[in-house]
C-alpha cells in the first residue's frame, strides 16, 4: 500500500476551560452529521480559562454552518496535509526527513497507528510549503 496523501482544511475554535467546554462543540458537530477523523483540543496557557480545538473534516454546507455557529472557522493560518499509509517501522523519521529534505519546517504533527494502518495529520505555516510536503511524501 503506497501513502495515500492530501490536503484537508482544518478548523479551529476556542473552548472555555471547564468540564463540557470541549463536549459542547463536539455535539453542535455531531448534530450536523460531522464525521470528525481527527480532534486535538489544549488548553491555551497564554490565555488562561480558555482552549482551542482543531478538527478535520467539515464537510458540505450543513457541517459548514453548524461549525460556523459553534464558533468554528477554517483556518487560514494553518495548512494542513493528511498521510495514510501502513505501519511500518521507521516510517515517522522517513516522513520527518522527506520534508527537511523539502526545505519545509513543521508547525505541528499528530499521527496514530490502529492495527496495521497509520493516519498523520501534518500542519505547516503556507500554502506553498504544503504542496511541497505532499510532494515530498508521494515520493516516499
Amino acid at each position: 500500500m503506497a501513502l495515500r496523501v492530501s490536503r484537508v482544511d482544518t478548523w479551529a475554535a476556542s473552548i472555555v476551560d471547564q468540564p463540557g467546554g470541549l463536549a459542547a462543540k463536539l455535539k453542535a458537530l455531531a448534530a450536523a452529521g460531522a464525521n470528525l477523523e481527527m480532534v486535538i483540543a489544549r488548553r491555551a496557557p497564554e490565555k488562561p480559562g480558555t482552549g482551542v480545538v482543531f478538527v478535520t473534516p467539515i464537510k458540505g454546507a450543513k457541517q459548514a454552518k453548524a461549525a460556523k455557529v459553534a464558533g468554528f472557522a477554517k483556518s487560514k493560518s494553518l495548512h494542513t496535509v493528511r498521510v495514510q499509509g501502513p505501519d511500518r517501522k521507521g516510517m515517522g523519521a522517513r516522513m520527518a526527513e522527506a520534508i527537511a529534505a523539502a526545505g519545509v519546517n513543521l508547525r505541528g504533527l499528530s499521527a496514530a497507528a490502529i492495527g496495521k494502518v497509520f493516519v498523520a495529520h501534518i500542519a505547516v505555516d503556507k500554502a506553498s510549503d504544503a504542496a511541497k510536503v505532499a510532494r515530498a511524501l508521494k515520493a516516499l
